[in-house]
C-alpha cells in the first residue's frame, strides 16, 4: 500500500511539474518581427476603415486617400522601403484584423483602455477634441484667444448636437453660457449662420471642414481641451519596442514640423472639392 501510494504521489507530482514547465515556457507568437517581416514581404498592409478625413475611398476607382492613408503610404515607401497596401475593413474589425494578422497596422484608432489590452498604439498622429466655431465679426469675441472661460459668459449661446460627445463635454464644462441643443449638424450650422447661436461646438475635424468652406468663421481649440483623445496607428500587441519607436519617431517628426496639419488640410480640401463637384 505504501509503495502504491508513493507511486501515485510521484506520478501526480510529475504531472504538476510538466504542467508548470509548459506554463513557464514563452508563448509562441505567429510573428513578432513586425518591420522585418514587412520588409521581407515587400508590402506594408494597412487596415482601412473609411471615415473622412482620416481614411477615404473613391467608390469608382477604389483608390484610398485621407491623411492617415498618406502617412501609411509615406512610412511604407520612404522609411521601410516597401509598398503600401490598403485592406478594406470596418471599424468593428480593426482590432481583430491585427490580432489575426490580416494587416500590419490599423489606421486612425483612439487609444482606449479596452483596446490597449489587445493591441499596441503609436504616439498620436493627431488629436480628436471638441472645437468651437465663432463668427469672426461677432463683437462678443473680439481679441479673445482660446481660454474656454472667455467664451463661458452670460449672454453667449452655444449650439451643440443633442446627445453627442460634444454635448456631454460642453455640458460638463460650461457654467454661465446658454446651451442650444439641436438634432443635427445642419441645424447647428444654421444656428451659427443665422446668429441665433454665438458658438458651434462640435468635433474638431468636422468644424475644420466647415471653417475651410466658410471664411467668415474662426475655429478655436479651447484650453482646457474638451474630450481630447489621441488618434493613432495600432499594431499587434507583440510588436517589438524598437519597431514601435521607429514609427513613433516618424510621426513625432512629421507632427512637430507641421506636415500632418498640411495633410489634414489636403484631405479636407479633397472633401470640399468633391462636394462642389456633386
Amino acid at each position: 500500500m505504501a509503495r502504491s501510494f508513493s507511486s501515485k504521489v510521484g506520478g501526480s507530482l510529475a504531472c504538476v511539474t510538466t504542467a508548470l514547465t509548459l506554463l513557464m515556457q514563452p508563448i509562441a507568437h505567429a510573428d513578432t518581427q513586425t518591420w522585418q517581416s514587412v520588409q521581407k514581404a515587400g508590402v506594408l498592409r494597412c487596415g482601412a476603415a473609411v471615415a473622412a478625413p482620416y481614411v477615404m475611398r473613391d467608390p469608382a476607382s477604389g483608390q484610398y486617400s485621407g491623411y492617415f492613408v498618406d502617412l501609411c503610404r509615406d512610412f511604407a515607401e520612404n522609411v521601410l522601403k516597401v509598398k503600401a497596401q490598403f485592406v478594406d475593413t470596418s471599424w468593428d474589425n480593426q482590432v481583430a484584423g491585427l490580432q489575426s494578422g490580416k494587416w500590419d497596422m490599423a489606421m486612425a484608432l483612439n487609444k482606449t483602455p479596452e483596446r490597449a489590452k489587445a493591441v499596441a498604439f503609436s504616439v498620436p498622429a493627431t488629436d480628436y477634441q471638441i472645437s468651437l466655431l465663432v463668427n469672426k465679426k461677432n463683437p462678443k469675441f473680439a481679441g479673445l484667444g482660446n481660454n474656454l472661460a472667455d467664451y463661458d459668459k452670460p449672454g453667449v449661446t452655444i449650439a451643440v448636437i443633442s446627445g453627442t460627445a460634444a454635448d456631454k463635454a460642453v455640458s460638463a464644462a460650461i457654467k454661465s453660457a446658454t446651451l442650444m441643443r439641436l438634432p443635427g449638424s445642419d441645424e447647428t450650422r444654421m444656428a451659427l449662420m443665422s446668429k441665433r447661436a454665438d458658438i458651434l461646438a462640435d468635433a474638431n475635424d468636422t468644424n475644420h471642414l466647415f471653417a475651410m468652406a466658410n471664411d467668415w468663421t474662426h475655429e478655436v481649440l479651447p484650453e482646457p481641451a474638451l474630450a481630447k483623445q489621441g488618434v493613432s496607428f495600432a499594431l499587434a500587441l507583440q510588436t517589438p519596442p524598437e519597431d514601435m519607436a521607429q514609427l513613433d519617431a516618424y510621426l513625432t517628426q512629421r507632427r512637430e514640423a507641421g506636415e500632418i496639419d498640411k495633410l489634414v488640410d489636403k484631405a479636407s480640401a479633397e472633401i470640399l472639392a468633391g462636394k462642389k463637384a456633386q
